[in-house]
Parts: C-alpha cells; structure tokens; sequence
C-alpha cells in the first residue's frame, strides 16, 4: 500500500480521495473503526459551509474556508448532492457589541468576502422575528449533508480503485526508515506513508506511532434543540450572535438544516467519553485523562463561570430558551424538541490553550 488513512470521516475520505486524484494509479486505503464511514464528527454537526469571516485575514484557515467554500459547492452541484447558500446574519444584540460587530465587518471584507452591514430595519426585512440593533450578512454562508459528501467522495474512491475498510479498530502503528506497518484487530497493513485522520481519537493514534505531543483531545459536547415544523419560518437565515471574545464557541444559534428543520444551539459542556453523545454517556478511562490533564484544569479555571452556565443551560430547558430568546423573542420552551448532540474533538494544550489549528 501507498498511502492508509486511520478515520472515515469527512476529512478522512477528503484525503484519500485528494491522494487519488493527485496520484493516479497510488494503492490507498481508508480504515474506520466502525461499520459505516461518517460516524461521528462529520455525521453529528449541523452542515453549515462556513465563509471563514471569523478567521485572520490572509491565514491559511480565512483562505481554505472561503475556497473550500466554493468548492464544497461545486462538487455538490456536479454530483446532485443538496446544497442551499442560504445565507448567513451575525447579530448584534446589545450596544456592547456593537464595535465587535464592526471589527467582524472589516474582518470579511479584509477576507475578500460579499459581507453586507445591515441596519435594525434593515435585519427585520429579511428576518421580521429576529431582535438585533444591527447585522452583518454573510451570503455565501451555507448548508449542507456531509455524510452524504462523504459518501460520494468514497464511492468515487472506490470506483478508482481506493480501499475502504470498515469495523477495524487500529491497535499499533510501527515505524521503520521507509515502511510503516498499521495493525488492527483483524490484520496487518504496511504502507510507505500514514495520515492520522482519527478526530476524536487522533492523539492516541499518534501516541502510538511514538509521536510526543504537548495536547490533549478532549472532548466537548453540543447540545441542541429543533424548532417544532409549525414553528421553522422564524428564522429564514442561519442566524448567529456576535462571537464573544473571550469564550472559543460561537454561542447558541439558529441554523436551517438541508432537511428543512431548523435547529436551536448548541451549548458546550464537557463530555464524560470521547464519542458521549448523551449525559448519560461516561467513560472513566476518558474521563480520568481529562480531569487529570493540567491543561483542562488550566482552562477550567479560566472559564469557570462562563462552563458554569453552560451546564446550567444543559440540564435546564428554560435557561436554553432565555440564551434563544435574546436572538429570537418569539421563541417559547413549547415551540422547541430535542435534537441529537455532537462532540467537538477540542485539541488542548498542556499549558491551557485551546488549539485552533493552522493560523498562518
């Protein structure tokens, strides 16, 4: 084998996929520990295609969101996957925010991006529910199914030869000058080269290749709800809050899914195991290294009120609403069902720093 990827997920399949087109004839193969590829981040998460408004200019992050962007577009209008740019509003919602508001308008602009400042008037003509004094529109914005991208990407994969192995779980990963072997729990697979696309698992993985890293994968799970059907024309946009400074999430929103549902979230709360999709999920083993690693007792610190009110919003119905409601009024604990939970793999360094990954 040329290249195997560890982790079927969306960036997995991307890689692989991208090794194929830019190496015709390469043997690549995709092993995934569970049954069926997309399992966990790629298949828990809202589909939002972001613009990169909120990235550095000129980073290479500000520069892959907005081609990526583009080209997530156009792979699903080629392959008749559906895709609606419906359009993001950043909302301003009290006078505090006001300048943050304008720092993120010249940040799109600086990014090359379409952005539009709205006025008060303005935000109630194209989103009458949503309360805001102003609002950046974002209209490259869009949304997506990346499970079902994954799955074209693969079924491309294969067609040209790629490999997909499935319910194998990697267990060693030795490394000689020019060879490096990947062992599972079904068989052995020697390769020149291996990407670690595990997500949730990717420091194990890269533990066991003998690589020594300062971070921690912990895990961060997003709690949502959905707008009841009788309830969706509330929002007509993805409708997002001007991001907080000094909290790495992007607060609770609202986000139109492919599907036509429209979900209300999330919050962030420590999750007890790696791939804890419920509050009932718990696994000492994951989450005896959280509570042991200095840089999650570092940054738990640092933010102790603000995970306070997360966790509050996660066990109370009506402190979630309240968050909704300075975004939509309209919005009663009535008018919102539960919606399925997603885990962000939050790589933490040991010195307390969320990683953001590549910024330059």
């Amino acid at each position: 084998m040329d290249y195997v990827i560890i982790g079927g997920g969306i960036v997995g399949v991307s890689v692989a996929y991208a090794l194929q087109q830019a190496e015709p004839g390469a043997r690549v193969q995709i092993i995934e520990k569970e049954t069926e590829l997309a399992r966990h981040q790629t298949g828990h998460n809202s589909g939002v295609i972001h613009s990169g408004i909120y990235y550095t200019p000129g980073s290479y992050k500000a520069k892959f969101a907005r081609a990526g962007s583009e080209s997530m577009r156009a792979f699903c209008e080629t392959h008749h996957i559906d895709v609606d740019i419906c359009g993001k509003v950043i909302v301003a919602t009290d006078e505090a925010e006001l300048p943050r508001l304008d720092r993120l308008y010249e940040r799109g602009l600086e990014n090359g991006l379409a952005v539009e400042k709205l006025g008060a008037d303005q935000l109630s003509e194209i989103e009458p529910h949503v309360n805001g004094l102003a609002a950046i529109r974002v209209p490259t914005a869009g949304i997506v199914n990346y499970t079902e991208v994954t799955n074209k990407l693969a079924e491309i994969f294969q067609e040209n030869g790629g490999i997909v192995t499935l319910s194998e779980t990697v267990s060693a990963i030795d490394e000689t000058r020019d060879r490096v072997v990947v062992t599972t729990d079904k068989q052995s697979v020697e390769a020149r080269y291996v990407v670690n696309c595990a997500g949730l698992q990717s420091d194990r993985v890269a533990r066991m290749a003998g690589i020594h890293l300062d971070m921690k994968i912990v895990p961060f799970r997003g709690e949502y709800y959905k707008l009841k059907a009788s309830r969706r024309q509330l929002v007509r946009h993805l409708v997002y809050p001007v991001p907080d400074p000094d909290f790495p999430f992007l607060g609770v929103h609202f986000t139109r899914m492919i599907d036509g549902e429209v979900e209300a979230g999330p919050n962030a709360v420590l999750s007890f195991k790696r791939e804890g999709y419920r509050k009932t999920d718990i696994r000492l083993k994951d989450l005896g290294e959280v509570l042991a690693y200095p840089g999650f007792l570092k940054i738990a610190r640092k933010y102790m009120k603000t995970g306070v009110g997360e966790m509050v919003r996660s066990y109370s119905k009506s402190h979630f609403v309240k968050s909704l409601q300075r975004l939509v009024p309209a919005v009663t604990a009535s008018d919102l069902e539960p919606a399925p939970s997603g885990v962000r793999a939050q790589a933490l360094t040991v010195d307390g720093r969320l990683s953001m990954t590549f910024t330059s």
